[in-house]
C-alpha cells in the first residue's frame, strides 16, 4: 500500500509539472477570435489529460526501475503474474468513457465556432498557385490581395480553389478549412482583437506552398468602414482613368509571377518579355501573334490557346473584369 501511495502522489505532482511546463512553453499564439476561446476550452482540457496519462505511465515505470529493481547478491526469482482480470477491464473502460465524453464536448464545441449570425459579413476567398484572392459583394470589390475585417463582427469566408486543395489558416484564429477545387467551402470566424495576422496555406499544395501568404488585417468598425469606401474611391478612379502599368504589376504579383517570368526565361508558363507583337506557336501548330487579344483570351479561356511545349489544364481562370486585364496588357506593353 505504501508503495501505491507514494506512486500516486508523485503521479499528481508530475501531472502539475507536465501541464504548467506546457503552459510555460507557450504552445499555441494569441486568441484573436471568439472561436479561438472555445477552441481553447477544449485544447486546455485535452493537455490536461495528457499530462495526467503520460504520468500514469512514466512515473510508476521509472518508480518501478529505481525501487524494484534487482540488488547485488539477490538470486531470488521475482513473483510470476498470470494476470488481473478487473485491471485490464478497468484500464479498457476508463479510456473508452474518456473517449466518449471527449467526442460529445467536440461536437458541442464544434456546434458553438459553427453557430451562424444573420448579420455576417460574406467574403468571397479564392486560393490558386500561389497565392489568394478576396471579394467584398456586399461593397462591389473584388481581387484584393489582403483581407480585412471588421473587429467583433462574425465573418462567412465562402472560400474555393482555382486549382488544387488549399486550406485557409490563420493560427490567432484556430480555425482551418480546406479550399476544394469545384467547391464552395464555407468558414465562420468573428475577429475579436485588432491586429495584423497571416494567413497561410496549411495544405501542401506545390512549389511555392511555403510561400501562399496573405496579410489579414483586423481593424475597428469606423476603420472597416473607411477602408471600404478608400477602395471603392480608387476603383472607380481606376475605372475613369483607363488602363494602368502600374496596376497590372500589382496583378502579376497577386496572380500571375509564380508561372510567367519577365526576364525571358520560361517557367511553368511562357515569359513575358518580349510577347507583344511576337510569333506564339500554338501547341497545335497554329502560330498567332502575340496582341491584345490574343492576351486577352489567354487569360479568359487559358486552354484555348496553349503555346507549344506547355501543358494545358495548369493555369485557372482568375475571374479578372475587363478593367484588370487591360491592365495586364498595359504591363506586358512595357515589357519589350
Amino acid at each position: 500500500m505504501r508503495h501505491f501511495v507514494i506512486v500516486g502522489l508523485l503521479v499528481i505532482t508530475a501531472t502539475l509539472l507536465a501541464y504548467l511546463g506546457l503552459g510555460v512553453v507557450g504552445l499555441l499564439p494569441e486568441q484573436a477570435s471568439a472561436q479561438a476561446v472555445t477552441i481553447d476550452w477544449l485544447f486546455n482540457l485535452e493537455i490536461i489529460v495528457l499530462s495526467f496519462l503520460f504520468s500514469l505511465i512514466t512515473v510508476p515505470l521509472l518508480y518501478s526501475l529505481v525501487v524494484f529493481r534487482k540488488r547485488e547478491g539477490d538470486e531470488t526469482d521475482a513473483v510470476h503474474i498470470e494476470g488481473n482480470t478487473r485491471l485490464e477491464i478497468t484500464w479498457t473502460v476508463i479510456p473508452l468513457v474518456i473517449v466518449i465524453a471527449f467526442s460529445y464536448l467536440g461536437a458541442l464545441n464544434l456546434g458553438e465556432v459553427r453557430r451562424v449570425d444573420p448579420q455576417a459579413l460574406d467574403v468571397k476567398v479564392v486560393g490558386f498557385q500561389w497565392g489568394w484572392s478576396f471579394s467584398y459583394p456586399e461593397y462591389g470589390l473584388k481581387s484584393l490581395s489582403e483581407l480585412y475585417l471588421p473587429v467583433n463582427r462574425q465573418v462567412l469566408l465562402k472560400m474555393e480553389s482555382r486549382d488544387v486543395i488549399h486550406s485557409f489558416y490563420v493560427p490567432e484564429f484556430r480555425m482551418k478549412q480546406d479550399l476544394v477545387p469545384g467547391q464552395i467551402t464555407e468558414l465562420r470566424v468573428t475577429p475579436v482583437e485588432p491586429g495584423w495576422y497571416t494567413l497561410a496555406c496549411a495544405e501542401l499544395c506545390g512549389q511555392d506552398h511555403a510561400a501562399m501568404r496573405a496579410p489579414v488585417v483586423v481593424v475597428s468598425r469606423e476603420e472597416f468602414e473607411a477602408w471600404i469606401e478608400q477602395k471603392q474611391s480608387e476603383a472607380a478612379e481606376a475605372s475613369l482613368s483607363g488602363p494602368s502599368a502600374d496596376r497590372g504589376e500589382e496583378i502579376y504579383r497577386q496572380y500571375c509571377k509564380a508561372c510567367h517570368s519577365l526576364d525571358g526565361s520560361n517557367g511553368t508558363g511562357p515569359t513575358w518579355r518580349g510577347l507583344i507583337g511576337e510569333k506564339v506557336r500554338l501547341d497545335n501548330g497554329a502560330t498567332l501573334i502575340g496582341d491584345e487579344a490574343y492576351i486577352r483570351r489567354s487569360i479568359m479561356e487559358p486552354n484555348a490557346q496553349v503555346v507549344e511545349d506547355f501543358n494545358p489544364n495548369v493555369m485557372p481562370v482568375f475571374g479578372l473584369d475587363e478593367l484588370q486585364i487591360e491592365d495586364v496588357i498595359e504591363f506586358i506593353k512595357t515589357l519589350q
